[in-house]
């Protein structure tokens, strides 16, 4: 019986593990890490960022898997909300760029003149639909 648990622990751990590899080599290929690097002049420390997307996506899954409580009250739960919704919508932005979707949305549509405003419409979306989810799960 011991086996049987000790065989799922390793195939369950390895999935996980591949799944994870995966997601990370397709956060990296969008070129996040490296155009944050770029875009604030800070190249000599890639390595530093790499460990802390890795060390971020390890923590997060352990403390969802495990339930390890995290007392912080609302200063904490507003710093892990912002910080996800800043690696959420820039993530989404790398991949929106690589496939240039806002420009052929943009031409397709002739909404180059509404640019501005469709910005703001989408972050203010993003916006209070988080608020909205958060406001849900506080019930």
């Amino acid at each position: 019986m011991w086996i049987r648990q000790i065989l799922l622990a390793v195939i369950g751990s390895s999935a996980g593990a591949v799944a994870a590899g995966g997601l990370f080599a397709f956060i990296a290929e969008l070129g996040v890490i490296s155009d944050f690097a770029d875009r604030t002049h800070t190249g000599d420390k890639i390595q530093w960022y790499e460990t802390c997307v890795m060390l971020g996506g390890i923590l997060g899954n352990l403390f969802w898997l495990y339930q390890i409580p995290l007392h912080g009250g609302v200063i904490l739960l507003a710093a892990v909300g912002i910080f996800s919704g800043m690696f959420v919508g820039c993530w989404a932005m790398a991949l929106a760029e690589i496939l240039n979707l806002f420009p052929v949305f943009m031409r397709r549509f002739n909404l180059v003149n509404c640019l501005a405003g469709i910005i703001l419409g989408i972050a203010a979306g993003k916006t209070l639909g988080c608020i909205w989810i958060l406001l849900q799960e506080a019930k």
